[in-house]
């Protein structure tokens, strides 16, 4: 059973699934695809090609679909994707995609989104990843899984910030930021490993102590950066939980902070 608030307007061509709720004055555009017991509230606008998954809750204002605030888009039919169980607060716009990338800005699953918060066109979120208020993303930006990004930081177009990052409040982020570590200010610099996260999510002692020895070496033991990969692979051979450092390192094109 979908249950629509008669004031909501629902175009004949969208697809809602079982136990999907719309809000007051909520407006459902033709290529929408909303999957089972998600709630829309009231006053949510959803254009464009979009698709969200399952069991997801979107508070009253969001735009969602929208085109996006570029002036080389040319009305191309590219997507928004939003996975499941992701919670999406008061007044967060998420753009579509753009023909100069991949075409989709995607969501993935499990994500905590507070009030405010801007995905700007081909951004690519993980899952279990936390936004709070007001955090803002430009296009083309990655952010791998149980990445935090405080209220009001900005990340610069193209940037990427690694797994179990954690960015603070206000920051500006204007290159990428490596897996596990913590970063704060304008510009954001490097400011130890997000330790206490890792242990809440099972990292063993072991685990952050390698991790910890890993950032040491990127960035306290004097070594160019080439000669620092070398040392970090060798110890990702005995603590595989470094590869996504190793990976993260091997692909970054902005430059990480320092």
């Amino acid at each position: 059973m979908v249950m629509l608030h008669p004031t909501a307007l629902i175009h004949p061509n969208a697809k809602l699934a079982s136990n999907v709720e719309v809000g007051a004055y909520s407006i459902i555009g033709e290529h929408v695809e909303i999957g089972k017991n998600t709630h829309i509230g009231p006053h949510v606008v959803i254009g464009g090609h979009t698709s969200i998954g399952q069991h997801n809750r979107i508070f009253q204002f969001c735009s969602l679909g929208e085109i996006p605030q570029d002036k080389k888009y040319a009305g191309e039919p590219t997507r928004l994707e939003i996975g499941d169980n992701n919670t999406i607060r008061e007044f967060c716009t998420f753009n579509i995609g753009t023909s100069q990338d991949a075409g989709v800005t995607r969501v993935g699953n499990n994500n905590w989104i507070m009030a405010y918060v801007h995905l700007a066109h081909d951004c690519q979120i993980g899952s279990h990843t936390i936004f709070a208020n007001n955090a803002s993303l430009a296009g083309h930006v990655k952010i791998a899984d149980y990445a935090i990004l405080g209220g009001f930081s900005i990340v610069h177009q193209f940037c990427q910030i690694g797994m179990h990052a954690i960015i603070g409040m206000g920051s500006v982020l204007l290159q990428d930021v490596p897996p596990y570590v913590t970063a704060a200010g304008n510009p954001a610099a490097p400011h130890g490993i997000n330790s206490e996260g890792l242990k809440r999510r099972g990292f063993s002692s072991t685990a952050v102590m390698a991790i910890k020895r890993a950032y040491k070496t990127l960035y306290k033991s004097g070594l160019m950066l080439e000669q620092a990969k070398v040392v970090i692979e060798e110890q990702a051979a005995e603590y595989p939980d470094l590869n996504v450092l190793v990976d993260f390192l091997g692909r970054s094109q902005r430059g990480f902070i320092r």
